[in-house]
């Protein structure tokens, strides 16, 4: 066979083939990340207005139950169909504390109460836009609340 490995393996994804396997992979991501913009200044400084996010399914690679300092996207109580991106700060039975980094600019459980898992999305894992501050958004501890490389987002005057 022409072009092929043993065993039939193309050594070349023909175009249709690599679209294929595009669109199957695409279709596979589709449904563990969830893309967010940032609308409002309640997360200032660690995210600012415009900022682009992959937010993570919970359950998917290991990210079980959001952890104190963790960035989440969760449905709005009062608009269900409203995504509020906070930081878990605390973890309790009747469900997550959240926080906005900016507090005076934030609509939170200090407002809603606590969120329970349900209304939970996902993890905020990767800034992708603006390219300057692209990156991985970690916690830099287990208890430190802190994000790795978070780029913190410019001052507004």
């Amino acid at each position: 066979m022409g072009g092929s490995y043993p065993g039939g393996v193309p050594r070349k994804l023909t175009p249709f083939a690599a679209i294929g396997a595009t669109a199957v992979l695409a279709g596979a991501f589709a449904g563990l990340v969830r893309r967010v913009v940032v609308e409002g200044a309640s997360m200032t400084p660690t995210l600012a207005p415009g900022d682009r996010l992959l937010v993570m399914r919970l359950g998917v690679m290991r990210l079980g139950r959001p952890r104190r300092g963790d960035l989440v996207a969760v449905t709005d109580p009062d608009e269900p169909a409203r995504l509020l991106v906070k930081r878990v700060a605390a973890v309790e039975p009747a469900g997550l504390e959240l926080r906005g980094d900016n507090e005076s600019a934030s609509r939170d459980s200090r407002e809603f109460g606590a969120v329970s898992d349900a209304r939970v999305v996902g993890r905020v894992v990767y800034r992708y836009f603006p390219p300057s501050r692209a990156g991985r958004l970690s916690r830099s501890g287990p208890r430190s609340g802190t994000l790795n490389g978070d780029g913190s987002a410019p001052r507004r005057h």
